[in-house]
């Protein structure tokens, strides 16, 4: 083997080694900004959530509990959904606005509510 063939042959083999170093398209997020977008997102902090009340009854069907709520300042009261969690009647809560279903008829329930917010985040922020 020349020492030419040998030299080329450590060059090219000390150059596999490298990482790949190609630039990110433009418009394209980079790979930190990419694995921020895959983490399951922050639940906000409870002074973020713009609805607050406190609970008469829940209510846990499958994989949602139902809340009614009397809301904050006022005898006002619906309900709410929210993925499963226990919460006591007399808890003080903060929740978000989501989306409202008119006269939604839940199956499991048996029961038509004139209401129901659907919300992702519930923050008890006093028990009773």
């Amino acid at each position: 083997m020349s020492k030419k063939y040998g030299l080329s042959m450590l060059v090219l083999g000390g150059l596999l080694t490298l990482p790949a170093m190609a630039q990110v398209p433009p418009g394209h997020p980079s790979p930190a900004q990419s694995r921020e977008m895959l983490l399951p997102e922050k639940a906000p902090r409870p002074s973020e959530l713009p609805n607050q009340g406190k609970v008469l009854s829940a209510v846990h069907a499958n994989e949602f509990t139902y809340i009614e709520v009397v809301l904050a300042g006022s005898k006002a009261v619906e309900w709410i959904a929210v993925q499963k969690m226990e919460v006591k009647p007399g808890s003080a809560i903060r929740y978000e606005d989501g989306a409202v279903m008119k006269d939604f008829y839940s199956k499991l329930l048996k029961r038509t509510f004139a209401s129901v917010r659907f919300v992702d985040y519930v923050s008890v922020t006093a028990a009773p």
